[in-house]
């Protein structure tokens, strides 16, 4: 829980690196609390109505959260592109049908560079 927090914490920081775990957990975090809060939205019958009589499975509540979470969701993304070497630009990719949305998960889940490069310092190594 404490990654999930600090990602929070760091949330319009676009700049330096993040490492795999911190990301990841992130992710698992992020992926629970919204079940949770569409769990909550079916419970107590905020779920949205479209105009053809379809209810959404979602609702007001979980709205609320994902824009609570975007921007903190796309700063660390970017920073674990940066620890793998790529400008926070290659978002982009998911933009690509299929083959897009595959490149940014090999990204992501793909192993730190070694070493400082030019986004920062390896966040795996500590320095003394």
């Amino acid at each position: 829980m404490k990654y999930y927090f600090n990602v929070l914490d760091k949330y319009t920081i676009f700049t330096g690196r993040t490492s795999r775990k911190e990301y990841w957990m992130f992710i698992i975090f992020n992926f629970l609390i919204s079940g949770i809060a569409i769990l909550i939205d079916n419970l107590i019958g905020t779920t949205i109505q479209t105009d053809y009589g379809v209810t959404l499975p979602y609702g007001y509540i979980y709205m609320l959260y994902v824009l609570a979470v975007i921007i903190p969701s796309i700063a660390v993304s970017v920073r674990r592109l940066h620890d793998v070497g790529k400008s926070g630009w290659f978002m982009l990719l998911v933009l690509i049908p299929v083959i897009g949305s595959i490149w940014f998960i090999v990204f992501m889940l793909s192993n730190s560079n070694k070493g400082d490069n030019k986004y920062g310092a390896n966040p795996k190594e500590t320095y003394f």
